[in-house]
């Protein structure tokens, strides 16, 4: 998968509300449980809303309890790029879009197997794309995540 880039400041500026502009680009972090998908449970994929790129799957998505959509891993590991983070007390893991380099939230070692990864992404860096539209918006080819029941696609 190719083809993913970050547009302009000026389109982005056009394009994204205030809160993904802030958290995708100034590295902002949107209110637990006050943003659009951390109660999302429908089968799709979360793609960068700046590039497009596919970045994680519905399949890999569980309940953290934070209020954040979390992740044990993205659909591709050259997806996501991970630098340290010594923004707060003690450093972190963040998590960037590799195509666009927007900022997506950060990852923890305190997730569920088979990774042990928490992906801690905040909504307003992602768009969700439902199962039912992924071939109408392009994503036809990953749409094989989704040929084998919930819980028991194959790791990859």
């Amino acid at each position: 998968m190719t083809g993913y880039e970050k547009p302009s400041d000026e389109e982005l500026r056009r394009r994204l509300t205030p809160r993904q502009y802030q958290v995708t680009q100034h590295e902002g972090t949107e209110p637990a449980f006050d943003n659009d998908y951390w109660d999302e449970h429908r089968d799709g994929i979360y793609v960068d809303v700046v590039s497009g790129e596919p970045l994680f799957s519905a399949r890999d998505k569980y309940d953290s309890g934070t209020g954040w959509p979390s992740f044990t891993r993205p659909l591709r590991p050259d997806a996501v790029e991970t630098r340290r983070d010594h923004k707060m007390i003690l450093p972190r893991t963040e998590a960037r879009s590799a195509a666009s380099g927007s900022h997506l939230g950060h990852v923890f070692g305190d997730g569920p197997q088979p990774t042990g990864q928490r992906y801690c992404m905040n909504s307003a860096a992602l768009r969700f794309v439902p199962r039912e539209r992924m071939a109408e918006e392009g994503y036809g080819e990953l749409l094989t995540l989704f040929d084998e029941p919930a819980g028991e696609a194959a790791d990859g």
